[in-house]
């Protein structure tokens, strides 16, 4: 398997599955056109980008370049990496009909072409993070943001102090707390929220 300590943002959640069975990385997805008027997933997207590059990797259809260039326009362009995927001609599995344009999308290309896209992209393989302290679900039980009377009000804390959205998910805070802070660094943020 692929790995990257870069983001990389789909357009729908059967994209991001797709991308989870090739690569190793965080992967957000969109919501295709929901992106627009959600403001906090795209304040999240921002805080992400200023620890890591963003790869954009959504369809070649007309509608994942509206997707892409909305993305490229509210993210910092130093920090976007464009990966284009081939215009195929096709069906997704899953639907009962060809996409308006008649293209498959990110779910529906072979994964051989998803990691020639990459490689293309400059999205390279790293082995950086190996040696990294991660947070682990025993640090939140430990630090009482789960399993505790009170851990959903602390971890609502712990997101709100951090300047992320609300409605994550237990894993989906440990992934992204490992994406953009050191371990000592989420030992502070802790600290900092028990002291309010």
């Amino acid at each position: 398997m692929l790995k990257t300590d870069k983001i990389i943002v789909v357009e729908g959640k059967y994209d991001k599955i797709k991308l989870s069975s090739i690569i190793d990385a965080v992967i957000i997805a969109t919501d295709g056109f929901s992106i627009f008027k959600d403001k906090e997933k795209q304040k999240f997207l921002r805080k992400l980008s200023e620890k890591k590059e963003i790869v954009i990797l959504t369809d070649s259809d007309s509608a994942g370049f509206v997707i892409r260039n909305f993305l490229s326009g509210i993210l910092p362009k130093s920090k976007i990496i464009n990966a284009y995927i081939p215009d195929i001609f096709g069906k997704e599995k899953r639907k009962i009909e060809a996409s308006k344009e008649g293209k498959l999308g990110v779910e529906g290309v072979p994964a051989e072409i998803i990691k020639d896209a990459l490689q293309k992209a400059g999205v390279l393989i790293s082995e950086e993070n190996e040696n990294k302290k991660l947070v682990t679900k025993q640090d939140f039980y430990s630090d009482g943001l789960t399993g505790g009377a009170d851990s959903k009000e602390k971890r609502l804390r712990l997101l709100k102090h951090l300047d992320l959205p609300q409605k994550m998910t237990t894993n989906s805070m440990i992934e992204i707390i490992n994406t953009f802070m050191s371990y000592d660094d989420y030992k502070k943020a802790v600290e900092e929220i028990e002291k309010r």
